[in-house]
């Protein structure tokens, strides 16, 4: 039986695919009705899988890399390889609404996870596989993982903590490979079962998606989606990257992140794209991308501003970048000097785009729009975006105010809310989702990313919570205070740099900040860790007691621009047997 919603789904598709402008979009887009709807079975099963004479996935690892080959999957194999999934994970006694962990490198038994689990009417809950076993743990205990399917680079922190975990009710443990024990291996699970699978007859309001993401307090926050929110509020994303059908699209990101599933999954398959993946291995290349780019075809192409920053340091004539029809940047504001270089090497604007873990794509540079280098863009259909102050009213052209959405009607793209009702009750409030963000609209209605309403910033992409990190940090025998704010830096935008204050019988010196460095590379997740501290006296504070860490980022940026180093301060790269350790 057809589904009402997936006939709504692919016109409201088509509106965004054959708009001749963003004005016409902005018009014609309406978001399709509530009901019943899984976007896996509805629409990649039964209408992609059936349709697309194009490939799904062209999947290139480090080997393929070298010989200049890839993987590639039609998405009639994407149907077949996670049906087989489905029904092994359904003949384990995993069902609809049971909670399972995604903590795999971006590979095809990834994008067959996501579609399995999806099919089964499971919760799908993805986190990158820097987590330290102690992220985990924190993680299984709020989202009450039923199992966690594994890469076999993170098995070993998941068995330092086997025994909690299974306290906690996670029972099932799956890896890809020769497994230890209490593993179960992923191909073998599949062996011999069926490519067909019925599928569940989800409903739009069922939750789909649990993302973790940094937020003031100490604990990250835990974002909650449904079969709606990401897989149809992820039109506004298709729109925005520029994706159409039988295009290649590529989307550099981690895993884990919600960004991937913007742009790798949702933004691409919604298109009825093929997304490419570069599963590389160690650190970022530049170069490497850049010859995947030119190689293997792709049509348009989505980064964060970190990799853009890497990006323009290689010289772009020596790439053969013509066939790329479309640049976006996401994740924080993009330096205008950075879409300025992109464009004298190849002709073509980075277009800048604005959302989050807890939205789909909410503002942007739409296809054909004019630029404005340095603004986010306009927002997107079928959000209703307004600035205000802190009592929801809205603030003059020019003024900055709180980037808030109108939950009335309430767009599909936005989560259903989160796992701390204090701070659901914090972010809806007066008929509206205040973002915590601030920016500022001019005379044409363009918006411009001013910061973060608090203290969170961004690091290589990665929302960092300083509150998280100073937590961290004092369980050190040194530290008695501690204050992280971002540090300008030329690649990553940011690092993080905590201000330390010792305790008693403690000095400033070289071997104790080795010794801190080295607690941190062991406690804290490599995205996240300060990459820099300086040991003070005392911390700027209100007479309330509280942090100023607007003080210690105004001094972060004067010392930054002027070359200044502290009498106190170290640098993790001062240190190189602390780069070089292996956690």
């Amino acid at each position: 039986m057809a589904s009402p919603v997936l006939d709504e789904f692919l016109k409201q598709r088509n509106v965004l695919l054959n708009a001749g402008s963003y004005e016409e979009a902005k018009a014609n887009f309406q978001w399709p009705p509530p009901g019943e709807f899984n976007w896996a079975v509805d629409y990649f099963d039964k209408y992609l899988a059936e349709t697309a004479t194009n490939p799904a996935l062209i999947y290139i690892n480090d080997e393929l890399f070298k010989t200049g080959d890839s993987r590639v999957f039609s998405y009639p194999e994407l149907r077949a390889r996670s049906n087989k999934l489905a029904n092994a994970l359904t003949e384990l006694g995993i069902g609809r609404g049971d909670v399972v962990m995604v903590m795999l490198n971006n590979r095809p038994e990834l994008f067959d996870s996501f579609l399995a689990l999806m099919k089964m009417g499971a919760v799908i809950a993805p986190a990158t596989t820097l987590l330290l076993p102690a992220d985990i743990e924190d993680r299984a205990a709020r989202a009450h993982f039923k199992a966690v399917i594994a890469d076999p680079e993170v098995v070993s922190r998941i068995d330092q903590i086997r025994d909690k975990l299974e306290k906690l009710g996670v029972k099932y443990f799956i890896t890809i490979g020769k497994p230890g024990p209490g593993w179960l291996d992923y191909y073998e699970l599949t062996s011999g079962k069926s490519e067909n699978f019925q599928g569940v007859r989800t409903k739009t309001d069922e939750l789909l998606l649990i993302y973790f993401t940094s937020g003031t307090t100490a604990k990250p926050k835990m974002v909650m989606h449904t079969h709606a929110s990401y897989p149809i509020g992820h039109l506004t994303t298709m729109y925005w990257v520029g994706a159409k059908p039988g295009y290649r699209h590529m989307n550099i990101s981690s895993p884990g992140w919600a960004k991937w599933a913007w742009s790798t999954f949702f933004a691409a398959f919604n298109a009825g794209a093929t997304t490419v993946v570069y599963d590389y291995s160690g650190r970022f290349s530049a170069a490497n991308h850049l010859k995947v780019l030119e190689n293997y075809g792709v049509d348009t192409l989505c980064a964060p501003p970190t990799v853009w920053r890497m990006i323009i340091l290689e010289d772009l004539t020596k790439y053969n970048l013509e066939k790329i029809k479309s640049f976006v940047s996401a994740g924080e504001p993009l330096n205008p000097e950075v879409i300025e270089r992109v464009y004298n090497a190849t002709g073509k604007y980075i277009r800048d785009g604005y959302g989050q873990t807890e939205t789909t794509l909410m503002v942007g540079n739409f296809p054909g729009m004019k630029i404005k280098p340095g603004s986010m863009g306009k927002p997107a259909p079928g959000y209703d975006i307004v600035l205000v102050d802190e009592d929801g009213n809205p603030v003059g052209v020019g003024k900055d105010g709180h980037i808030a959405v109108r939950t009335s009607p309430r767009p599909v793209g936005l989560m259903v809310g989160y796992d701390d009702e204090n701070k659901n009750r914090e972010v809806f409030r007066l008929g509206l989702y205040f973002t915590g963000d601030v920016a500022f609209m001019d005379e044409d209605g363009y918006l411009t990313f001013v910061g973060r309403a608090d203290d969170v910033f961004k690091s290589s992409d990665y929302r960092i919570s300083p509150f998280e990190l100073e937590s961290d940090l004092l369980k050190h025998p040194a530290v008695a205070e501690a204050a992280v704010v971002p540090s300008p830096d030329p690649i990553r935008g940011f690092i993080p740099k905590a201000y330390i204050v010792l305790k008693p019988g403690y000095t400033p010196s070289k071997e104790l900040a080795h010794d801190i460095f080295k607690f941190i590379r062991l406690n804290i997740a490599p995205y996240k860790r300060p990459r820099a501290i300086e040991f003070v006296p005392e911390l700027p504070k209100t007479i309330s007691g509280k942090i100023r860490r607007v003080e210690l980022r105004g001094l972060e940026r004067e010392k930054r621009s002027k070359g200044i180093r502290g009498e106190h301060e170290y640098f993790e790269d001062d240190f190189p047997d602390i780069k070089q350790m292996r956690v």
